[in-house]
């Protein structure tokens, strides 16, 4: 009996000891995993601001595909909510709820585990900043909270620390938050349109020749001459910036441009001005819309010429094919969404007697 008592006594100081060491633990922990993505912050918001998005890049569906989620008749904005139910022990059963956001920059939320020790609550917030590189957002992922006495007993029989397993969670996210993100920005579409009448009109420009692959870094430049021109003399624009191609060698790489903004009226320029006043004369083209990239310009144009030679169209002798950028890539933050409207002009079928 005295062997049962002392045993019994041993038990005792076992648990008492453990009592002391995991009631004076610190439970508190923060976790968070960053990640450099490129993309605006405003494409990486619209796949975070919806629950119904996290379906596609969170990590929690690799470990369950069977996960079965509920969403509550609000899943964005502050108020939004939604739960999930899985019988996979790493998944478990939860709740998660909205409860702050300030657009393209803070999302925060409150996140709710079902456990056999009771409920366990926690805030999860997102950080999206500028990295001062055009189109790049640091993205962090964190979560913060107090483990509870029974929880702290729990993690300390498992193979990995609370915080170690939030992080991995956390960067498996991210980088599939990041390969969506680079799906989404990479999708475009041609259309060929047909045949329509350009109205033509006057317009500013400024000129220049290039090669072919210096296009796009020159372009920049040559906008914003015309632009500052414009303001600088009141003048109002009257439709969207457009590119003409005066000559065009593709065998030597080389093309002579012109970067214009359309205006309502005539304007005379002094002499020597580097932007002066043009005049387009309504024109027959074929209309082609590509919606994406400006570096898959190349598709639709292939895509255009194919429509000329299949429908026995001739391209006009003297015209200029141009582009209309429909779109302000400023205001129009995911590239997908771009909106370039190409215009070859045509000799104009004969009107049928």
């Amino acid at each position: 009996m005295k062997i049962l008592k002392y045993f019994l006594f041993l038990i005792l100081i076992i648990l008492i000891g453990g009592a002391i060491y995991f009631g004076t633990k610190d439970g508190k922990f923060d976790v968070a995993e960053s990640k450099i993505i490129e993309a605006p912050a405003e494409v990486i918001y619209n796949n975070l601001k919806d629950y119904k998005t996290w379906q596609e890049w969170g990590p929690w569906m690799e470990l369950d595909p069977n996960i079965q989620i509920n969403y509550a008749e609000k899943t964005e904005g502050e108020g939004a909510s939604y739960s999930w139910s899985s019988d996979h022990m790493e998944v478990g059963d939860g709740s998660m709820k909205t409860v702050k956001v300030i657009p393209n920059k803070e999302l925060d939320q409150e996140i709710t585990f079902n456990t056999p020790m009771g409920d366990s609550k926690s805030n999860v917030y997102w950080r999206l900043e500028e990295t001062g590189m055009p189109g790049q957002t640091k993205v962090t992922w964190g979560m913060k909270g107090e483990q509870s006495f029974m929880e702290k007993v729990f993690m300390a029989f498992q193979k990995e620390d609370m915080e170690t397993g939030i992080g991995i969670m956390f960067q498996r996210g991210l980088t599939n938050l990041d390969e969506v993100v680079k799906e989404q920005m990479e999708t475009f579409s041609v259309n060929v349109d047909g045949i329509t009448e350009y109205g033509g009109g006057y317009y500013m420009y400024n000129t220049t020749a290039s090669n072919l692959s210096d296009i796009a870094a020159k372009m920049g430049a040559m906008f914003g001459q015309v632009v500052g021109y414009m303001e600088q003399n009141n003048l109002t624009r009257a439709g969207m910036p457009f590119t003409i191609y005066n000559e065009l060698d593709e065998a030597n790489g080389t093309v002579i441009f012109s970067t214009a903004l359309p205006v309502k009226e005539r304007v005379i320029t002094p002499s020597g001005s580097p932007v002066i006043c043009g005049y387009m004369e309504p024109v027959t083209t074929l209309k082609t819309t590509l919606r994406g990239k400006y570096e898959n310009l190349s598709k639709a144009y292939e895509k255009a010429k194919s429509y000329i030679s299949e429908n026995n169209l001739q391209e006009h002798p003297t015209a200029k094919m141009f582009e209309v950028y429909v779109t302000d890539p400023g205001a129009v933050p995911n590239p997908a969404n771009w909106v370039t409207e190409i215009y070859i002009p045509l000799i104009a079928p004969p009107t049928p007697q």
